[in-house]
């Protein structure tokens, strides 16, 4: 099988095409032929060696999978060849996504949403995941409660402001002025320019100094610290963003404020749960860029590079039946 093999920690030039043998389903495994991945933050983070101590070199990376069961190990009962699924494979404990096939267990994989394309459900099981967990888990969102989602045109950020819209609530969100009609269309109804306009000023106003309930955090930067400035009383702050800067967060003191630091975990209820939102026309993934499995190098400098101007996700067309036009952009 092709594989993208990362041999080195750096920049994309370390990742490697290379032919490895195809691997055999143990007990309670599902051996996968992945026809689509896509890209993430948390790919090139790898990459580049941010959790060096968890990744033996060399290695296949990647985060998302969707795909076609080929072959079942021993035990196996809620999967068959043939089956089209989806799933995140398991974070630092085993081989990734980023190749023709995967193994993958049972207990975290899911039925493929059949009105998504292989692209479209690769794009959503791992931000997908993510939201679910933060939202829903963590900050424990409530109908008619108000959320500000910073970085709505981004991977994590447009799929929960259309978690969030579903959950019943208002959806505040930051993206710069070219983005503005792309998240009202998910459903935003507060739209916060930030390169013209100050995030906080703009909540306490729209909110007549109330402040939002929830503060979904996917940026990073000093949001910690500032957040309890926008948060009403009993206000939660959810992030996903490692940050190794110490940050002053004594305001949130005053407004009993709770912070949640999130890094999702995979299992099969998440996927089912946001199936039946996919079904139910509330959820669907955007697709900014496709490019191949050879080519995963490129997207993981496009997504990297400062101000790239996509939406949504990068899709990686791993077999060309996933997506005959990839166009690389």
């Amino acid at each position: 099988m092709k594989a993208l093999l990362l041999t080195s920690f750096g920049g994309s030039e370390a990742f490697e095409l290379r032919d490895l043998p195809k691997p055999v389903p143990g007990a309670g495994q599902v051996l996968v032929q992945v026809h689509a991945t896509s890209i993430n933050p948390l790919d090139y983070q790898v990459r580049r060696g941010d959790y060096a101590d968890l990744v033996p070199l060399p290695a296949i990376t990647g985060h998302d999978v969707s795909g076609i069961v080929e072959a079942v190990g021993s035990g196996v009962t809620a999967f068959s060849p043939g089956d089209e699924v989806w799933y995140t494979p398991q974070i630092f404990d085993g081989p990734g996504s980023y190749s023709e096939y995967h193994l993958a267990s049972e207990s975290i994989v899911g039925k493929k949403p059949p009105s998504l394309s292989h692209l479209e459900a690769a794009s959503l099981s791992l931000v997908g995941g993510t939201a679910w967990e933060a939202l829903v888990v963590r900050a424990a969102l409530r109908v008619g409660e108000s959320i500000l989602v910073h970085g709505g045109a981004g991977g994590v950020g447009h799929v929960a402001i259309q978690l969030a819209k579903a959950m019943g609530a208002r959806v505040f969100t930051t993206v710069r002025g070219a983005n503005a009609d792309f998240v009202r269309g998910l459903g935003a109804d507060v739209v916060i320019d930030y390169e013209t306009e100050d995030y906080v000023s703009a909540i306490m106003r729209e909110t007549d100094g109330r402040g939002v309930d929830v503060v979904f955090d996917t940026i990073g930067g000093d949001t910690l610290s500032r957040s309890p400035d926008a948060l009403a009383q009993l206000g939660r702050v959810v992030t996903i963003v490692d940050i190794s800067q110490p940050q002053n967060v004594v305001q949130a003191w005053g407004k009993n404020a709770s912070y949640h630091f999130v890094f999702t975990r995979q299992h099969r209820g998440k996927l089912d749960e946001l199936s039946a939102l996919v079904a139910r026309g509330q959820l669907r993934p955007h697709i900014g860029a496709v490019y191949s499995l050879a080519d995963i190098p490129l997207a993981h400098r496009k997504l990297e590079s400062p101000g790239h101007g996509l939406r949504g996700k990068i899709a990686i067309a791993v077999r060309p039946s996933a997506d005959p036009a990839s166009n690389g952009a």
